[in-house]
């Protein structure tokens, strides 16, 4: 899987391909990418992922955060090649892809497992979408500088009705995302929890709030004018109306990536924001 968009994907898959080839090892590649010969096997994305035993992505964090929606209920590894800026989420950029190869041969690596959300949208009490995220879940208002209103519950319990911009909750993986930016706490990945962090609260007690991945959040949007959406990691979107309810919960999938070798997380952490302060 790759994002077409990224400068010499072809030529790198390409080369790629070659390897494999050389070592007569099937591969299948998204449909849309040219320049790698006919007899090479084609799908679309939803049907490659059902065939493979091995995802290798090649893009930036917003290609893997697609990739890990599709891949998640079939459970295939991913190896994420990093061609974008932060590459927070990819385990190795490309001059390491020959390395990195030699080591799944040899099943050098180990598999690190990250929790998924999936957010239910009940409208008059019927669901009418249902979506996971890597990230996160945000429910956020359009362009007018209006606040909305979102009463949001935990279990049940009435937290509160935030006067905001809107809210995310977050995975651990999306803790150094969206809610790092607006002021949530950062988390190691490894932990089972979510993360409420309201964006631009018009009130001094609306903090982040982190709870157990067990819990059940539900927000209603209680706002009536006004343009409003739910967005799963920056990519998936839906527009809300009043009295919609976003139900949020643990996914049943996790996603399983590869690692060549123990990352640290905070070294990475300072790495990788250190790097995007540089653009």
């Amino acid at each position: 899987m790759a994002n077409l968009e990224k400068k010499n994907v072809e030529k790198i898959v390409g080369e790629i391909r070659q390897w494999f080839i050389e070592r007569d090892i099937n591969i299948i590649v998204q449909d849309g990418l040219s320049g790698l010969g006919t007899d090479v096997t084609r799908l679309p994305l939803p049907d490659m992922v059902k065939e493979i035993e091995c995802l290798l992505v090649f893009g930036g964090d917003g290609t893997i955060l697609s990739s890990a929606r599709l891949v998640a209920d079939c459970g295939a590894p991913v190896l994420g090649i990093n061609l974008g800026r932060l590459g927070f989420l990819s385990e190795i950029d490309v001059p390491d892809i020959h390395y990195a190869l030699e080591s799944i041969l040899k099943k050098e690596y180990h598999i690190e497992e990250r929790m998924m959300i999936e957010a239910t949208v009940l409208r008059d009490g019927i669901e009418i979408e249902r979506s996971m995220g890597l990230n996160d879940a945000v429910i956020t208002k359009g362009a007018f500088a209006r606040l909305i209103f979102l009463k949001t519950s935990v279990n049940g319990e009435h937290v509160s009705t935030y006067p905001t911009d809107g809210l995310i909750v977050s995975t651990p993986t999306g803790s150094t995302a969206y809610s790092l930016s607006a002021g949530g706490p950062v988390v190691t990945p490894e932990l089972d929890l979510m993360i409420i962090t309201p964006i631009c609260p018009h009130a001094l007690w609306a903090r982040p709030i982190v709870i157990s991945s067990d819990c059940q959040v539900e927000v209603e949007l209680l706002s009536e004018k006004g343009e409003v959406m739910l967005t799963m990691d920056g990519q998936h979107g839906l527009s809300l109306f009043k009295n919609d309810i976003v139900r949020i919960t643990k996914a049943p999938f996790k996603v399983r990536f590869i690692r060549l070798q123990t990352r640290n997380f905070f070294r990475v952490l300072k790495q990788k924001l250190r790097e995007g302060d540089r653009h």
